[in-house]
């Protein structure tokens, strides 16, 4: 089977009830690009890549459009039923630009999937759970805003809170934050308070110190792993790395470095679902918590965070965060996927489940034949 067709599609998705805020960005709609890759056989595959704006990581839409643009003629003819040769295939194209490399990686594996009448998570290994964990992601707040938040996702069924933080605001109303939401859901969920990279060193070690008895994880409390490192053993609580888990070399240097607990990986960040699988097994070596989610994207990120999310060891998975319950609409009317009861039902049917509504994109971007 050989790839003789890749089109590039882009489609903003507004936020609902927006903005939404958090500690590098303030977001009222996000452009998501998407990836359609035809085989000689008729077989097709959808993948997708939406950067959470310009300042979030060193990605943007505009660099995943230039970046698959540069690689899709040099990837016709190439298998995608291999997803190894297809990755060499594209790091010989273009250095660099995981994030864009990861919308074609996760159609390869979609059209993989209907080729061998197989579910993308069975492909990844095999699935542990039909009903993945997800978690909630509040943006920032104040202090009863946020605690209403979390009262409500508790009572919905989340297993998890992601209370946002930080942005250049005192410390004192971060602290003030965590302590409100403490109080209204106590051990009714996990906490993680995530600051996007935002805090000092100073006011990190304080908030730990002043939030002793409340038990959360930090995420990615300082911008630099070098940040963390020097303030980590003086933290009272563990701490997990996100935007800092730019690709495996980095996560296998946390990791011997004794960096972090576990992490917030992005699927589309770290190359997509077969590097995704590579970290999940390293994961698991050290015991290592992590999620299995992305930054944003429609319902064909939403599949493929939910097929690895299904995959991981149930007491390593800190749950699949996608951007449905943040926007209007589905891809796909019929199978979009959903979040209900705070977990993530895994799409049935072979790849990735879903089928995304073409209509919705409109014409091609560029097209490659």
């Amino acid at each position: 089977m050989k790839i003789s067709e890749i089109h590039i599609y882009s489609h903003v998705m507004p936020v609902k009830n927006g903005p939404y805020k958090i500690a590098s960005s303030i977001v009222h709609a996000l452009e998501s690009t998407l990836v359609k890759i035809v085989a000689d056989n008729g077989l097709f595959g959808w993948g997708e890549t939406c950067p959470v704006g310009p300042t979030y990581q060193p990605t943007h839409p505009k660099g995943a459009r230039a970046a698959l643009e540069e690689m899709a003629q040099g990837l016709i003819g190439a298998d995608p039923l291999l997803p190894v040769v297809l990755r060499r295939k594209m790091d010989s194209l273009l250095n660099g630009h995981s994030y864009a490399k990861a919308a074609i990686d996760i159609a390869a594996y979609d059209l993989m999937g209907k080729h061998f009448n197989m579910r993308v998570a069975d492909l990844l290994g095999g699935a542990v759970t039909d009903r993945v964990p997800s978690y909630y992601a509040s943006g920032i707040g104040e202090p009863d805003e946020i605690a209403e938040v979390a009262a409500e996702k508790a009572a919905e069924g989340y297993p998890r809170l992601q209370i946002k933080i930080g942005g250049g605001r005192p410390v004192e109303v971060d602290i003030a934050v965590v302590r409100k939401v403490w109080e209204r859901v106590g051990n009714r969920m996990r906490l993680a308070v995530d600051g996007n990279r935002s805090l000092t060193t100073r006011d990190t070690l304080r908030l730990s110190r002043e939030c002793l008895d409340i038990p959360f994880i930090l995420e990615q409390p300082c911008n630099t792993i070098e940040e963390i490192k020097s303030i980590r053993g003086q933290l009272h609580h563990g701490v997990y790395l996100d935007e800092n888990g730019v690709d495996l070399t980095t996560v296998l240097r946390a990791i011997g470095d004794g960096v972090c607990d576990g992490f917030g990986m992005k699927v589309t960040r770290i190359g997509g679902l077969h590097a995704m699988a590579t970290f999940r097994d390293i994961c698991e070596a050290r015991s290592m918590p992590h999620t299995c989610d992305d930054a944003w994207g429609g319902d064909i990120i939403a599949a493929a965070c939910t097929h690895i999310g299904a995959t991981v060891r149930p007491q390593l998975c800190e749950g699949v965060w996608i951007a449905q319950p943040y926007i209007e609409s589905h891809f796909d009317p019929e199978y979009g996927v959903v979040v209900e009861g705070g977990h993530i039902k895994l799409p049935t049917g072979p790849g990735l489940g879903v089928l995304p509504n073409e209509i919705l994109f409109g014409a091609p971007l560029a097209s490659y034949s």
